[in-house]
């Protein structure tokens, strides 16, 4: 508001140039108000960029916004900060930031959790770093000369040069949970139920210029050091190693050997003493008879088996060599023959046992057998189940009736692991099938909680693995207690929270389906289980073996790229294997 003094205290060119100002000023603010508005109606994000010195004293205030500081040789002597939030547009009065030479303080307004402010502050490398919050993640990457954080729940992550680093970790509400890409000290026990973890990595005698110094003060948050936030799995308390990850370990899986590993370092160290070095296993080379020539006059035949699907991950039947192009290390060859496949699935038959279901156990029993008389009786079944660790029901069988039996002796009850589960499965009980036709059926509710292995890593395993994978998830609170499933039956109010799957169930569902070719099935009505089983046999059974004209030596494996010539269709590949000349 401006305050204006009597008429006859100002000259009259004083006076107009007086009104003037208030004119053009008010024409500012009124302009700046619009742009405020029309800021708040379109944008999501809030973008500042800020003058400092050469090195920056970064302080962040933010009670449940998510904190990234990112320290780069890029970012001289300036600060970049980007809000934004995935509820209520960010409104630039919503960042309280200040900078006085290389001081910069930041302050984000307390909002509602699903409102939540996430912060992303760029700053030049070897500054300062102290963050202030309770529920939030903080994230402290880059070459920092010291990192200061407090939260109380949040996870705090560092990625940090490990070359000379000094740390000091402390929980003061609970017992330590935290993840390191290296090994760090033991825990240390204070008075009062503290917690503490601190020493050095890196060379005894580096420079004080080039350390890294990390003070994270916790109440019952989680501390990464080094660590993809993405790989961390469910449970970080170091325990035993279950019979899942030993066979884990046993298989020589880098990737998920190295997860367990990060959860239980010495239960796997202990482990891993006990077994013998792997040797390397002898590959066949393939080799063409004596005076056999491979060439554009003297193709040799391949084929392969294909699984083609419409836009909604359904099987497309029907289809004819005209229907299919193959390219092969990017050239068009001809395609001799496409004929539908019979041949049998060696199927897995994950059943999840956790506490969830205990009491309802024979539910899982009679959807077992129901899915065991929908199945191809070529197809040789395995069943496992699983709550904290896995029991083999049984091996691999085409008895139907054996099988059904061997559900009896089921044991419920526990947490679930259901990715360690599925880590076994794919790097012990699949693993002398690759190149066969293998897939694995997962009756669960979808919420892991107990696992070494991260998702990443068994999506990642999954992919390389060529398994097609069907998961059926039916939230724990449709299963009745009675054997056989009543739809009308009146749900108990009770148990209406666990009539729908988590958010994160339905999602990680959809990318283990999504990156193995197979369909996920989220059961709403316990009549859509039957449903799901008749599609997944019918998934198994629409599938296609290509014979093609192949220009590729015989000792080398070619690339192969097929395109189904069917709007919205994909196609996923078996392993390619030779054929006999005519």
């Amino acid at each position: 508001m401006f305050y204006r003094k009597s008429p006859a205290a100002f000259p009259s060119r004083s006076n107009s140039q007086y009104t003037k100002f208030v004119v053009i000023t008010g024409l500012l603010l009124l302009l700046a108000a619009c742009d405020s508005v029309a800021a708040q109606s379109t944008a999501q994000s809030y973008r500042r960029e800020m003058e400092t010195g050469e090195k920056v004293s970064l302080s962040v205030k933010s009670r449940n916004g998510r904190v990234s500081v990112i320290a780069t040789d890029e970012q001289q002597k300036k600060v970049t900060i980007e809000a934004s939030s995935t509820g209520a547009l960010v409104d630039p009065t919503d960042v309280h930031a200040v900078a006085k030479g290389g001081a910069v303080d930041i302050e984000v307004r307390d909002r509602r959790d699903k409102d939540r402010i996430d912060l992303i502050v760029r700053i030049p490398s070897r500054s300062k770093v102290k963050i202030e919050s309770e529920a939030g993640a903080v994230d402290i990457v880059g070459n920092v000369e010291s990192a200061e954080v407090t939260t109380n729940t949040g996870t705090i992550h560092a990625d940090v040069p490990l070359d000379a680093v000094k740390f000091n970790f402390i929980w003061r509400a609970s017992r330590p949970r935290y993840l390191s890409d290296v090994e760090l000290p033991k825990v240390k026990e204070k008075a009062g139920g503290m917690f503490t973890i601190s020493g050095k990595l890196g060379e005894k005698k580096s420079k004080r210029e080039d350390t890294v110094q990390l003070d994270f003060l916790t109440q019952r948050g989680v501390v990464l050091l080094n660590v993809d936030p993405s790989m961390v799995p469910s449970d970080l308390h170091e325990r035993p190693l279950t019979e899942a990850a030993r066979a884990i370990v046993r298989s020589g899986d880098s990737q998920l050997i190295d997860a367990i590993r990060r959860v239980s370092p010495k239960m796997f160290g202990d482990f891993a003493k006990t077994l013998t070095p792997p040797e390397k296993e002898p590959t066949l080379v393939r080799r063409a008879p004596p005076g056999k020539f491979v060439s554009v006059l003297s193709p040799q035949l391949l084929r392969f088996n294909a699984s083609v699907t419409d836009r909604n991950g359904r099987a497309i039947g029907g289809m004819k060599e005209s229907d299919f192009t193959v390219y092969e290390n990017g050239v068009e060859r001809q395609v001799t023959k496409v004929v539908p496949t019979n041949e049998p699935f060696n199927l897995v038959l994950l059943l999840d046992v956790s506490g969830s279901v205990e009491e309802r156990i024979d539910f899982i029993r009679k959807a077992a057998r129901d899915f065991l008389r929908t199945a191809s009786p070529q197809d040789r079944i395995a069943i496992i189940s699983f709550h904290d660790d896995i029991q083999v029901i049984s091996d691999f069988s085409t008895d139907r009736r054996l099988l059904s039996k061997k559900l009896d002796e089921i044991d419920a009850g526990g947490a679930t692991a259901l990715y360690d589960a599925l880590g076994y499965v794919l790097a012990d009980t699949l693993k002398q099938l690759r190149g066969e036709r293998t897939a694995v059926v997962i009756l669960s509710d979808g919420d892991d909680n107990k696992s070494f292995v991260p998702f990443p890593a068994i999506l990642e395993a999954i992919i390389e693995s060529g398994a097609l994978i069907y998961p059926l998830y039916v939230p724990s609170g449709l299963i009745p207690e009675s054997s056989v499933p009543r739809p009308e039956v009146t749900i108990d109010p009770l148990r209406t929270r666990y009539l729908t799957l988590t958010t994160r169930a339905h999602e990680e569902g959809q990318k283990l389906a999504a990156a193995s070719g197979g369909v996920y099935y989220p059961i709403r009505r316990l009549e859509e289980l039957q449903r799901a089983y008749d599609d997944v046999v019918v998934q198994l059974r629409t599938a296609y073996t290509i014979t093609y004209a192949s220009n590729s030596r015989p000792s080398t494996s070619p690339r192969v790229r097929v395109r189904a010539n069917r709007e919205g269709a994909s196609v996923r590949l078996s392993p390619v294997v030779g054929v006999a000349n005519p």
